[in-house]
């Protein structure tokens, strides 16, 4: 396999030209990334230094150390030969790049760099503005998706939610939310574990990809779960980010057409999918603002992924309108209480809010997906 090495002016050059002898690789070049203590003047490795790009290599070497790759160089470096597509290696790991898989329609894909970044509103963004004049069908995986892929055509109300809540199931899916306050037709998938790159373990978005297809859309939109990253090769990914130096989110920057962080280059603002009146208690996962809402609001609550501290607060509550997020507990636990109590509730859904945003999502799309 043809390799690239990757070394540093700590070592002696002779250690690291027989290192390259000693290793079972077709070294085609080094590339040098610091350091001097060890160099006398020019090293010469017995092959072409590569400044940038990958030299026609296979896999890239690491034959450096401490203290010139420490561990945030190291991963970034990483990030870089993934994008390649290339294993990056070293004495004691291996990163490999994720494997994507064909889609055999106008893709896009919204992935994140975490949970509550803003992924599934960003989502829905995309998918409310592409059915404006086009067939869209929405592809979501989540750690509580359903064992087949299951596609909901229609937007679910409150009592098919109660009632896949009370059957046990998760009724706060992130195909629910899409299909419930995007309102385009929405295959639930499911996925387990996580890689730093962004690979699941096992998903079944592969099967779901072949029903997205069956339906024949002019576009799929692809919804990631957390840091993970839909194991397909769409068209486009626009990346919702919290942080894009940590791990391997470089990595993720690298393979998005587009990025967007909360509270640099967009916002969130909850919205009421049906009108609000009397008191509003407020319930959300995340960060979206809520100080716009034209409503007594006597509560706002972001512990809805918080069972324990969510019980304790409604234990106090009173109100006459619940408008909750489509997440965590909102249907077994807040719609219940409410319910209960003979109170109204109501979904909410977050606008995003971007200057430029629409226009650059329309760029995305591959020529024969444009209107």
């Amino acid at each position: 396999m043809k390799a690239l090495a990757i070394v540093d002016g700590e070592h002696y050059p002779e250690v690291v030209r027989e290192a390259l002898a000693e290793l079972p690789y077709e070294f085609v070049g080094v590339r040098f990334v610091g350091g001097t203590e060890k160099l006398r003047g020019t090293p010469d490795y017995g092959l072409p230094v590569v400044a940038e790009g990958m030299g026609g290599a296979e896999i890239a070497v690491d034959l450096s150390d401490e203290p010139v790759l420490d561990p945030r160089r190291r991963l970034a470096l990483a990030a870089e030969m993934l994008a390649e597509g290339i294993p990056y290696v070293g004495a004691d790991f291996r990163f490999d790049p994720p494997t994507f898989h064909a889609v055999h329609v106008p893709s896009i894909a919204v992935i994140g760099t975490g949970k509550r970044v803003g992924k599934t509103a960003v989502t829905a963004h995309v998918a409310r503005l592409l059915a404006r004049d086009r067939d869209v069908v929405v592809v979501a995986m989540g750690r509580g998706g359903p064992a087949e892929p299951e596609l909901v055509s229609s937007p679910p109300g409150m009592d098919e939610l109660l009632a896949r809540s009370r059957a046990g199931r998760h009724a706060a899916s992130d195909h629910l939310e899409t299909a419930a306050l995007a309102g385009v037709p929405t295959i639930g998938c499911r996925r387990a574990g996580g890689g730093l790159a962004g690979a699941p373990f096992t998903s079944n978005v592969l099967e779901g990809t072949r029903l997205a297809e069956s339906l024949e859309p002019d576009v799929v939109v692809f919804d990631g779960s957390g840091a993970t990253i839909p194991p397909v090769d769409v068209d486009a990914r626009i990346l919702v980010a919290h942080d894009v130096e940590s791990g391997l989110n470089p990595y993720r920057v690298r393979i998005s057409d587009l990025v967007l962080r909360l509270g640099e280059n967009f916002e969130l603002r909850l919205q009421p999918a049906e009108p609000i009146e009397g008191r509003v208690a407020v319930f959300t996962a995340g960060p979206a603002a809520t100080g716009h809402l034209e409503a007594d609001v006597v509560h706002v609550s972001h512990n809805l992924a918080r069972r324990d501290l969510l019980r304790e607060e409604l234990e106090h509550l009173d109100a006459d309108t619940y408008l909750v997020e489509l997440k965590a507990a909102a249907i077994d636990v807040v719609a219940e209480h409410a319910l209960e109590r003979g109170a109204r509730v109501v979904l909410a859904w977050n606008e995003v809010v971007a200057d430029g945003l629409d226009e650059a999502v329309l760029e995305l799309l591959p020529q024969g997906a444009r209107a």
